[in-house]
Parts: C-alpha cells; structure tokens; sequence
C-alpha cells in the first residue's frame, strides 16, 4: 500500500490522499479508486497497466489522449442533446501521462465518472438499447478521427485468423489432458476453423472499410448515470485501435445477451437473448445507421457468431498454454470460460434465422 500511496501521490497534484481501494473486476491491469480531499473532483482512477499485454504502453497512452481530445473539442463543438463523458487523462506533478515505480511497474491515472455505474449483465431491454446507443455514439464520435492518427498498439488484436494461429502452435507443442470437455473444445475449433477467416477476407476484398473501434465494448464498460439510468460513457480505452467496427458489434452482443454470464459454472444452460439483441442493435443503429454501408449490414450476423468463437478460442489456447495471458483463480478456469463462450456460439448458430431478421428489419 504504502508504493500505491506514492504512485497516487504523482497525480494527485496538491490533494491529499484519503483512500485507494481495488476497483472493478478487469481481466487485464491492475484498477484502484483513488479517494483525495479538497475541493473539485473527490475520485480518480489508478491503474498499473499489464506491460505483458501492453508491451508499448507509451503509445496507449498516445492513442488514449489522441482520440479522448478528439471526442471532447467534438462535444465541444456540437454539444449533444443528452449527457456524454469522456474519461480525462491526468497528468503527473511533472507534467507527464504515466510514471514508473521503482518495480518498473507502468501507471496512469484518469478521471472518475462520478454518480455512475456499470453491470455485469442486462436487466431489460431497455438498458439493451442504452447500451447499444453508447457504442454507437462511442463509434460516431471517433468516426471522423482518421484511423492512422492512432497505433496499434496491440497487433493481431482481434484478428481471429491470428488467434487461430497461434492456437494451433501451443496445440502442437502441448499436451491437453484428455477430458470430455477438452475433447469437446478441440471437436468445436476443428469443426470451425475455415469461419474463423470471414471477417478478415471481408476486409481484404475491401468489402468491410477500416475504421476505429473501441476493442473491449463489452457491457460493463458502458457506465449508466444512477440516476437517470441513461448511457453516459463507454470506459477501458486501451484497446482503441484501427480494425472493424464488426469486431465491436459482436463483442457489445456476445457480452450483453447471454444472462447466464461469463463466469457461469453451467455452462450447458448458456443461451443467446435475441430479445436483448434486438434491443441493442436498435440502439446501436439508431446512432450508426447514418455511418453503416450495406455491406456493414451484411456481415453482421457473421460478427456475433465469429467474436464468441473468437474469445472462446482465446480462452482455451491460453488453458493449454498455462494460462499465461488471462488472469485466473484456477488451473480449469480458462477452460471453463472456453466452454461458456463456444456454448453461447452455438446458441447463436442455432438462432442465425431470427438474428438475420432482426437485422434485415432495422436496416
């Protein structure tokens, strides 16, 4: 505590701290709230980004201020007509966007939503549609950055043909140990292998424009006003980077329609909500309808079923890597992610009918 005292203490100016306590439940860095006295702004947040995944954190930090100027000089120019935030990156004593302890662990600071919240989990259709009109302002408000003006700071990021890749190397040189539920995951991969390509020789045939996407949109990082129970924000920025809004859509409705969670130990009863489908979409559109190209429509179911896979993929060649990427509590844990995401793939498949025109209708 007393390190995370004196890393809080560079950005917190001539405040004094009161309080720093573990915040949010993130798979990837290390997230506190950090509590100051004085007058302003009471909270912000502290996080020691995972320099594993993040090998270039300087140029996350690049991007982050990059494209959140960006979004705040358009607010400013054109207000909304409801409430948005855009998390601010707070500076050091010494004027910079992150600083090193004496681990070389890398930190930044950015500001706290006061009176917000986000959920693990859809309640209702409502809230379905809320989220979705948050990615869709998120997408409109960067739509306009060029793509180049950012790095990409985490190559191959969302590019299933990549994760495949790399899953079919850890298979050759790994031993699974045999169990109904690795059988059935290695039987899933192999049954999908040449889908995993779709999006990507979407974009090649130039079918699908590069654009920015947020990366991570999944349901908790939309942060709903208390109250008023309206979208106010999306949060987690560091996987902004060049690529297909589709990976966007997909994840936004892979995190959103399965009730059950990702975390669930009944990974047999996982099912996709088209009722929270159609509610997101709607919300989505109803921002993005003015960006998308009929091809974007097109593709779009492929999205939803291509980015559960994808995780789920992700999720199992990290379980028979030795879980060296996603934070675990357990040794089976990754595998059982694995399972709850390709379940929730199936579900998917098994609806394509009704996924197809919900979309067909809202075009």
């Amino acid at each position: 505590m007393e390190n995370f005292f004196a890393v809080a203490n560079q950005f917190a100016q001539s405040r004094k701290l009161i309080d720093i306590q573990a915040f949010g439940n993130g798979n990837i860095n290390d997230t506190f709230l950090v509590t100051v006295d004085g007058s302003g702004e009471r909270h912000f947040i502290l996080q020691r980004i995972n320099t594993q995944v993040f090998r270039q954190p300087k140029l996350v930090m690049q991007n982050m201020r990059t494209f959140t100027e960006h979004v705040q000089n358009r607010l400013l120019n054109a207000p909304l007509d409801r409430p948005w935030e855009v998390p601010r990156v707070l500076l050091t004593k010494d004027g910079q966007d992150c600083c090193t302890d004496g681990d070389g662990s890398f930190w930044r600071a950015i500001s706290f939503i006061e009176g917000c919240q986000s959920f693990d989990r859809m309640q209702d259709t409502e809230q379905a549609r809320e989220v979705g009109y948050a990615l869709g302002m998120f997408h409109n408000l960067i739509g306009d950055l060029p793509a180049e003006k950012l790095a990409d700071t985490l190559e191959g990021f969302h590019i299933t043909p990549r994760y495949l890749q790399y899953y079919e190397e850890v298979l050759a040189k790994t031993s699974a140990r045999v169990s109904p539920e690795v059988n059935y995951c290695l039987q899933f991969v192999s049954d999908r292998t040449p889908f995993a390509h779709i999006l990507e020789n979407a974009k090649t045939e130039g079918k699908l424009p590069l654009r920015l996407m947020h990366g991570d949109p999944k349901v908790n990082n939309v942060m709903f006003n208390i109250a008023t129970q309206k979208a106010v924000s999306v949060v987690d920025l560091d996987t902004v980077k060049p690529g297909l809004v589709h990976y966007d859509i997909g994840d936004c409705l892979r995190s959103g329609c399965n009730l059950a969670g990702e975390e669930t130990a009944d990974w047999q009863l996982v099912r996709f909500d088209t009722d929270l489908a159609q509610g997101i979409l709607q919300g989505y559109l109803s921002v993005a309808k003015a960006f998308l190209t009929e091809n974007d429509y097109a593709y779009m179911y492929d999205a939803i079923r291509l980015i559960a896979f994808e995780l789920g993929l992700r999720f199992f060649a990290d379980h028979l890597a030795g879980n060296v990427y996603f934070k675990v509590k357990h040794p089976e844990h990754n595998l059982a992610r694995a399972l709850v995401q390709f379940k929730l793939t199936e579900s998917i498949e098994s609806q394509e009918t009704t996924i197809r025109s919900i979309i067909e209708d809202m075009k």
